[in-house]
């Protein structure tokens, strides 16, 4: 028997080397697995809620709809498609948000957090610029993921209240209704999951400012590559793996042996600009050819769009089948 797996990507950034370590590249392979039927989707409605910049939002779109195609997404084995292209999702949202508790809501963390921003800055109104998109986030969330009959949610653990949420939102649906129509989800927390360290040695994050952009010419990322901190070590001195985040960033792209060697360089006295040098040849492997195809994806949008627009019609065919069940079972039907 088949699983689903789904997976929403937040269109208010640009891809960078660590979401391709930490999620692409493992998505990607396990969307490949037998037995998996994977749903990706770009989350454009949930980027609104935090960008309000149109231009950043087209942007992103574009760019993360490009890299996840460049580095490899079988469009045939994945239902792939733009969150805004399935308005059944917001007609589910709707009919989902009559029927979800307030108070639910009002223990998101994302909610509580800005309340608590809030208090600590001395206002007396605790929902000052607290907008119902914040608010009502998981509702949408539990949408996505109902409308598809999602069994896996893959997430980090930041995310498991919601989709505890959209599971308690699904029970309360079948109950009241006295109705199976929406399975209950999963979430599923990866432990192994790879978080790229940073420029600066910190976790990859663009609100650290210490990104590697995944698509550069050689040139480029070398450039890039170059700022990761060091030492003072001269060549010839001995160096130890842990000295630099150099070498972890290298341990994600390269092979057992290839790492052993590398560290082997470095304990022997290799210059941190040849290891630099070598790291960026190393990733080079990996991305020159996802480079090419990503550009050649940017400089044509209409193949993306005829992509998304495919994908989105295999999605609705099935989001209009579920909400028709569901607005039968909440009592929306045609006069006979």
């Amino acid at each position: 028997m088949s699983k689903r797996v789904l997976t929403g990507v937040t269109t208010t950034g640009i891809p960078h080397l660590g979401n391709y370590v930490g999620a692409i590249r493992p998505a990607i392979a396990a969307a490949a697995e037998q037995n998996v039927e994977s749903y990706l989707f770009l989350a454009n409605y949930h980027g609104i809620i935090k960008c309000h910049d149109p231009a950043m939002i087209e942007e992103s779109t574009r760019a993360v709809a490009a890299t996840w195609l460049a580095c490899g997404l079988d469009v045939e084995r994945t239902t792939f498609y733009r969150q805004s292209d399935i308005p059944e999702i917001l007609e589910l949202n709707w009919i989902l948000t009559c029927i979800t508790p307030k108070g639910l809501m009002n223990r998101a963390h994302a909610y509580k957090a800005a309340v608590q921003t809030n208090l600590d800055a001395g206002q007396e109104d605790q929902d000052f610029q607290i907008e119902m998109g914040l608010y009502t986030y998981p509702i949408l969330m539990t949408a996505d993921i109902l409308m598809f009959k999602a069994h896996d949610i893959p997430v980090g653990r930041d995310q498991i209240q919601h989709v505890e949420m959209a599971r308690d939102i699904a029970q309360r649906f079948n109950h009241r209704f006295g109705k199976e129509i929406f399975v209950l989800p999963e979430a599923k927390v990866d432990e192994n999951v790879q978080l790229l360290v940073g420029l600066d040695g910190r976790k990859m994050s663009k609100s650290y400012g210490n990104t590697i952009p995944l698509f550069q010419t050689p040139k480029q990322r070398q450039k890039a590559i170059n700022k990761i901190i060091t030492n003072l070590k001269e060549p010839g001195e001995p160096k130890h793996k842990d000295e630099s985040p150099l070498f972890e960033i290298y341990q994600a792209f390269a092979s057992v042996e290839e790492t052993r060697e590398f560290e082997r360089a470095l304990n022997e006295g290799l210059a941190w600009g040849e290891a630099k040098k070598i790291l960026s040849a190393k990733i080079g492997e990996e991305l020159d050819s996802k480079t090419d195809a990503y550009n050649d994806l940017i400089a044509n949008p209409s193949r993306i769009e005829d992509i998304l627009q495919a994908g989105a019609s295999k999605a609705r065919q099935e989001a209009k089948e579920l909400l028709a069940q569901v607005k039968d079972a909440v009592g929306i039907r045609a006069l006979k």
